[in-house]
C-alpha cells in the first residue's frame, strides 16, 4: 500500500507541530514520531481504525491520537491521509 499525504493534512500537521514546539520542542518531536509510526501501521492493516464519524462511506477512517483525529481514506492500492484536527475544533 502506498500512503499519500493531502496538502491540507500537511499544512494542518505543520501548524500543530509549530504550536506544540513553542512550548516544548521535544514534545513536538515525540508527537510527530508517534503519528508517523501509527500511519506506517496502516500499511499492514488499513481498516484498524474506526469508521469515520464525518463520512458515511466505510472507506473513510478516523485515526485518533492524543485528542487529534486524522481522517484517511482507504482505496484499492493506496491510503490517502486527508486531514488532522483537534476534535473540539471540528
Amino acid at each position: 500500500m502506498i500512503i499519500k499525504f493531502d496538502d491540507l493534512f500537511l499544512e494542518q500537521f505543520n501548524t500543530i507541530l509549530t504550536y506544540i514546539a513553542q512550548d516544548k520542542k521535544l514534545a513536538a518531536h515525540h508527537f510527530k514520531s508517534n503519528i508517523q509510526k501509527k500511519i506506517t501501521l496502516l500499511k499492514e492493516n488499513p481498516y484498524m481504525c474506526r469508521k469515520s464519524n464525518y463520512f458515511e462511506d466505510k472507506s473513510y477512517r478516523d485515526l485518533i491520537h492524543q485528542g487529534y483525529t486524522i481522517i484517511y481514506k482507504v482505496d484499492k492500492n493506496s491510503i490517502s491521509i486527508l486531514e488532522i484536527f483537534k476534535w473540539q475544533n471540528r
